[in-house]
């Protein structure tokens, strides 16, 4: 289990938006995982993952909307990643995205 720079965490640029969203990531070899994001930002997440991921490690990220984006895990503690995206996501599509992310969350939760 991997600590890396937890302080990065409080230094953050722009507050993180909470959603539960399930999707897949790609791991530099190659090896697809699921992965459900926690929260996110225009330039970073948080997410649970199964996989093993070290600081350092970069992942392709499927993003709804925005489609694949490039991340390197900054931290990583008890099945929990933080990772910075290596480019912003421009704001009108990051509102965007986050509109789908949330109006499935409370779909889904209409359903439980």
């Amino acid at each position: 289990m991997a600590f890396g720079n937890l302080a990065a965490a409080d230094d953050r640029r722009e507050p993180r938006q909470t959603v539960l969203h399930r999707t897949r990531a790609r791991q530099a070899g190659g090896e697809e995982q699921p992965m459900t994001l926690v929260d996110v930002s225009p330039r970073g997440f948080m997410a649970r993952s199964d996989g093993q991921h070290a600081p350092g490690d970069w992942l392709s990220v499927q993003f709804p909307l925005i489609g694949v984006l490039e991340a390197e895990v900054r931290w990583s503690l008890g099945g929990r990643i933080g990772c910075q995206l290596t480019r912003t996501i421009e704001l009108a599509d990051y509102q965007l995205m986050l509109e789908l992310m949330l109006r499935a969350m409370k779909a889904a939760s209409a359903r439980a």
